[in-house]
Order: structure tokens, then sequence, then C-alpha cells
């Protein structure tokens, strides 16, 4: 017997496409924002390495759905909560949904034959479908044949990375948002002695803001210096 897949169920309404600094993939939102509203593609295969703010978006977009009266479900396949590939079993009947690391079904059986089904009930149903992986359509490793081929259906977008400059630009804005102010110079600064996974940025952003409000400080080099200091 296969072994039970992981998986997550609800969307984080906090995750937007407002809260999503999109750098050069502007035109990866315009083409979620017209699935979503049903007048652009049925099913959007997205993909990229991790932190790159795909699970974000697949959030986004069933936040989006919610707030214009759509049915929708998000699914990640790679968390940490077990269930049985029945799961998909009434999906088929939902506007929209979204898949969140596709890849993670990857020779197990009898995921491979739920999901395959679900698609195709999914489809015939007119609905949209939302997938992301970390790597292309075309280089999973599924052992349905057929599952590989409907993949290979949609349109795929790949996320890209950010530049430098893109992260200082959204490590300033993400502050805002949180209600406090990182100025570009400490931006920059945190890059270079921090994490640059955006993951790992936006958590530290969450302690920065902490520490500023505690202290009373606002953040300067200095102060982030000490800030990283005690996390060593």
């Amino acid at each position: 017997m296969a072994e039970q897949l992981p998986v997550k169920f609800e969307f984080w309404a906090n995750q937007t496409f407002d809260g999503f600094y999109p750098g050069s993939n502007q035109e990866i939102l315009a083409q979620l924002r017209k699935t979503v509203t049903g007048t652009g593609e049925q099913f959007i295969f997205l993909w990229g390495n991790a932190g790159h703010g795909k699970s974000h978006l697949l959030h986004a977009c069933c936040h989006e759905a919610s707030n214009q009266g759509f049915s929708s479900f998000y699914l990640d396949l790679s968390d940490s909560v077990s269930t049985k590939p029945e799961l998909f079993t009434g999906l088929e009947d939902l506007e929209i949904v979204c898949v969140d690391n596709i890849d993670a079904l990857a020779g197990r059986e009898d995921w491979e034959s739920a999901f395959f089904n679900f698609f195709n009930q999914h489809r015939d149903n007119n609905q949209r479908l939302i997938l992301s992986a970390s790597c292309a359509s075309s280089t999973l490793a599924f052992t349905l044949l057929d599952l590989q081929t409907r993949i290979n259906w949609g349109l795929s977008l790949k996320i890209q990375s950010l530049d430098d400059n893109d992260k200082i630009a959204v490590l300033t804005y993400k502050a805002r948002q949180k209600g406090f102010e990182i100025p570009p110079q400490v931006a920059g600064f945190l890059l270079t002695h921090y994490d640059r996974n955006l993951s790992s940025l936006w958590l530290m952003l969450d302690k920065l803001d902490w520490a500023s409000l505690a202290a009373k400080r606002k953040l300067t080099i200095p102060f982030l210096k000490q800030i990283l200091e005690q996390r060593n």
C-alpha cells in the first residue's frame, strides 16, 4: 500500500495578490487573476524554485475567488496532515481548485489515479485548475502516463526569482505592510548577512518588527547587527 500523502487544506487569508511583490512576474499575476475570474486559461501550471512565492500566489487565487463569490479549494500536497487519495472526491464540482506541490504525487500510484480521475471530471465541468511544482511539467516523474499528458495541457508559467534590488524593494514593501520601516540600506545589509531565501527573510521581518517595538527603536544597521548577533 502506498504511503499516505500529507496535505494541507485551508488557504491563508492574508496571502493576497496585493501582498505579493511581483518583480518581473507581472504577467503571471495577470494570468492568474484572469483565470480566477473565468476570463483566462482554464488550467495553469505554475513552477519555479522553492521560496519564490508559488504558495503565496495559490493562496491569493483562493482569496480572490472567495471575494468574488466563487467556490474554491486549496490543497498542499507536501504539508504535515495525512489523509487518503479519496480526498479528491467531490472537488470536481468546485469552480477553482489550487493544488500546491503537485510533484509530491509522483510515484504514488493510488494518488496519481485519484488525481487523474478528479482532473478529468473537473475539466469536463469547465472548472478552473491551478497547480504548482518545483519543476517544469515535462520533467515530472508520474508513473501514470495519461496523467503526465494531462498535466502538460496547462499554460506553463515559470515564476522568476528576484534580484537583489527587487529583494530590497520587497523587504521595504513587506515591512510597510506590517506597519514599520526598514530603510533600503538596512535591507541591503540584511541580504548580505542573513539567509537570502525569501521564506527566511519573511520570518526575519516578523522578528525585526517585534524587536523594534520591544526596544522602541527604529531599524538601523547597528541595531540590526545586535539582533543578528543575538541569534548566533
